[in-house]
């Protein structure tokens, strides 16, 4: 699977002002992190769709899945807690925004890793 350079450069934009972001290849995608920490990903999957892996936090996965866009995040056979899912054409660029909000402030609570 390539990663989706399309859809790094959304994600790049909407975390263009923040600080201390970094990213790495992982997981078939490109991650994002704040301080050492994850906030997302991007990827194109096998079957073609574009998602947004949006990791904002096991206290607030069962709020974030009652959005009708998101889905549990399943990385093989194994669910991944704290974490939900949205297909790229769902996500304009308001959606990312909210989405990178929940992001950062599980994030910012943690401490950064070096």
């Amino acid at each position: 699977m390539p990663v989706d350079e399309y859809l790094n450069q959304r994600m790049r934009d909407a975390l263009g002002a923040h600080v201390g972001i970094s990213e790495k290849k992982m997981m078939g995608g490109l991650c994002f992190f704040l301080n050492g920490n994850m906030l997302c990903g991007a990827r194109r999957h096998q079957d073609g769709i574009g998602r947004f892996m949006f990791r904002v936090g096991k206290a607030n996965q069962a709020t974030a899945l009652r959005d009708p866009d998101a889905q549990e995040v399943i990385h093989g056979t194994r669910k991944l807690g704290g974490f939900v899912r949205v297909d790229a054409h769902d996500c304009d660029v308001a959606a990312i925004r909210r989405w990178l909000h929940l992001c950062l402030v599980h994030a910012a609570a943690l401490p950064a890793k070096t």
